[in-house]
């Protein structure tokens, strides 16, 4: 039997209305089977839909399960941010104030309140190092990125599978019209900065054909563990903001601010675009 539930659509990223990436947030999964989710999902077709309930955790404060319209991720930014803001409009309140502790599958994710926005802590990554040669072959391939273009590459992993390819210049980055031949079920980034004094200090473009997602709008999990890349390689020492959704005619404004106990975070505007309910 169906039921009715509370229901967000949230724009993140951006101070620019419709100007982010939208979620769709499920403020009450309770009940719900992971086939059901994932046809919700599917249904849609945004970057990402997530599925609030009861945590399992003691110390969290709300559960989350992320899904695109090609499978579960275990952790993703900009849902994690979406979820907060819808979870605290529908009345969430925090063990600690201006604290929240989302519990999903990739673990307990920590999340703060200040200024009026939102930020998380960037996770663990589970994977780095530079790309394999051959992988990384098929990558510039499928992207266009001469060989003698790409500056740096990694893998910045926090649970999806990222790769990011480093070019010389922001304009390189938007420049890209990838074809996904070679690396179908490719989870990979390309970012590259923009002049001294510019208002964001890089571009950044996510593509993500291994779970349904051509061109992800704005990446808040790409920008985490890229943000730890460049921080802990000494290349960035303070608080910046990336560029993101340019081709898409989206205005994502990532900020990134590094902790002064190593944790970076990562934050951005959230804003409720429409509210409802949904029939699940």
């Amino acid at each position: 039997m169906s039921r009715t539930v509370p229901y967000a659509q949230v724009d993140v990223f951006s101070p620019q209305p419709y100007g982010g990436n939208p979620l769709a947030v499920i403020l009450d999964s309770s009940g719900l089977s992971d086939e059901a989710m994932q046809s919700i999902a599917r249904w849609t077709n945004l970057s990402e839909t997530t599925f609030v309930s009861s945590p399992q955790d003691a110390k969290a404060d709300y559960g989350l399960r992320i899904f695109t319209p090609g499978g579960e991720v275990p952790f993703a930014g900009h849902p994690t941010l979406g979820s907060a803001h819808a979870w605290l409009e529908h009345c969430g309140m925090p063990h600690t104030p201006g604290t929240l502790i989302q519990e999903c599958p990739a673990g307990l994710v920590t999340l703060r309140q200040h200024a009026g926005k939102l930020s998380f802590a960037a996770p663990k990554m589970i994977r780095t190092g530079a790309i394999e040669h051959d992988y990384l072959e098929s990558l510039i391939a499928d992207l266009g990125i001469p060989a003698d273009r790409v500056v740096s590459h990694q893998w910045v992993d926090n649970g999806p599978g990222w790769a990011v390819i480093r070019v010389s210049s922001a304009q390189e980055v938007l420049d890209l019209h990838p074809n996904f031949t070679r690396a179908p079920k490719a989870m990979v980034g390309v970012i590259g900065a923009y002049p001294k004094g510019s208002p964001c200090a890089f571009e950044l473009r996510t593509f993500a054909p291994g779970v349904g997602v051509s061109e992800d709008p704005v990446c808040g999990s790409m920008n985490a563990s890229v943000a730890q890349w460049l921080i802990g390689s000494g290349e960035m020492t303070g608080p910046y903001v990336v560029s993101q959704g340019t081709c898409l005619h989206r205005a994502g404004r990532i900020e990134i601010t590094p902790g002064d106990d190593g944790t970076v975070w990562v934050g951005g505007h959230t804003a409720t675009m429409f509210s409802g309910s949904a029939v699940i």
